[in-house]
């Protein structure tokens, strides 16, 4: 019977160490999108506590203060609790190799963890146990530190053209104000530039957002600013150039569109974040019509040249819109992006009656039942 046990208590030391390196391996090494139990669950236990220390500020500057520490505190915790994985695998493994007093167990995970050396071990089985522990220890320590860089690197060329936005297109960031000052510099007609740097930016957030989805929660260093909103009035933007504005059909907007709305379903999609996989133009969106003559007339008021057949302009519209409304107002949500319109301002009361996938769904979301 203690043989069965020493084997049960090893067979779950190792157990527990798999799952520490596969949770390791998938967050930061592998190059595509994975969701790990582990890191999920520190993510969503870490949220729950945000979210009930968020729920009582008054101001949107608080709450954003706060939640600019959530993704560094949950990459700091990862390794931790990786770690504490680490320890208590390899205790359960000393204690099946020599099954004498706990303390003494942990006592030789902790030294060969912490590579303090205070414990000598004689036999072969029990050094090479201590060494496997020491080199894992070391090697998620170095894990978290070489790919920091690596997130702040992409963290950073996210942000240049978040902030040309606000240049561009005023802070917070509206389609209406890109378009208005595109006529006023007389650049209506010729976007193309904006288009194109903003189509590779939609595939490196896509690339880099799943990948290491800890990007998703940085917020901008200015809390005005986000790369939701900006993404969102970009596409917007797009739409009503091609569905209202009386200049030549300009396919690289199509295409920025297209690479927008794609991103955004990915990082929906990871995430659980409902939306329908192939929308008909017809179905309904957050914007209503008033809302988009209210911009129409805006835009008139400056000159810029518009189509006659608001109706059928309306209709192409809501065409474009529909492919990416539901992902962009779920994804300003669990981001708790800051005030903008046509994204963040609707995006805790428009809940689309959608299947949802709840393996990324953040407690206390409004969203979730």
């Amino acid at each position: 019977m203690e043989l069965v046990i020493r084997i049960v208590a090893f067979a779950l030391g190792v157990l527990l160490i798999l799952l520490m390196g596969d949770s390791a391996l998938r967050t930061f090494v592998l190059p595509r999108a994975a969701s790990p139990k582990i890191t999920r669950l520190v993510f969503l236990a870490v949220r729950r506590v945000f979210d009930l220390i968020t729920n009582h500020q008054k101001t949107y500057e608080q709450r954003d203060a706060l939640m600019a520490l959530y993704s560094p505190i949950c990459l700091l915790l990862l390794p931790l609790v990786w770690l504490v994985m680490l320890m208590i695998g390899f205790m359960l493994m000393f204690w099946s190799l020599d099954p004498g007093s706990w303390k003494n167990a942990y006592a030789s995970s902790g030294s060969s963890l912490l590579t303090l050396g205070f414990l000598e071990h004689t036999d072969w089985t029990r050094l090479t146990v201590s060494f496997a522990e020491a080199s894992l220890g070391i090697g998620i320590l170095g894990l978290l530190i070489a790919y920091l860089p690596t997130i702040y690197t992409a963290f950073s060329r996210r942000e240049v053209l978040v902030a040309q936005m606000s240049v561009r297109a005023g802070t917070p960031p509206t389609a209406v104000d890109l378009l208005r000052r595109a006529q006023l510099i007389n650049r209506i007609d010729n976007l193309d530039d904006i288009w194109t740097a903003w189509q590779t930016w939609f595939s490196e957030v896509e690339e880099t957002h799943t990948s290491l989805a800890a990007l998703v929660f940085l917020r901008s260093p200015r809390p005005d600013r986000s790369w939701v909103t900006a993404g969102g009035a970009v596409l917007d933007a797009a739409a009503l150039h091609l569905s209202v504005v009386d200049v030549p059909r300009a396919p690289q907007a199509a295409l920025c569109i297209r690479s927008g709305f794609l991103s955004l379903r990915a990082i929906a999609g990871f995430f659980g974040v409902p939306y329908a996989d192939d929308p008909d133009p017809g179905d309904p969106i957050s914007i209503d019509r008033s809302e988009f003559d209210d911009a129409v007339e805006r835009m008139r008021q400056v000159g810029v040249p518009l189509l006659s057949d608001l109706d059928q302009a309306w209709a192409d519209f809501r065409g474009w819109r529909v492919n990416y409304d539901q992902p962009l107002l779920g994804i300003a949500a669990i981001t708790m992006a800051p005030f903008a319109p046509w994204s963040s301002d609707r995006s805790l009361r428009y809940r689309p009656a959608l299947r949802r996938s709840r393996r990324w769904l953040i407690p206390g979301d409004p969203g979730v039942k």
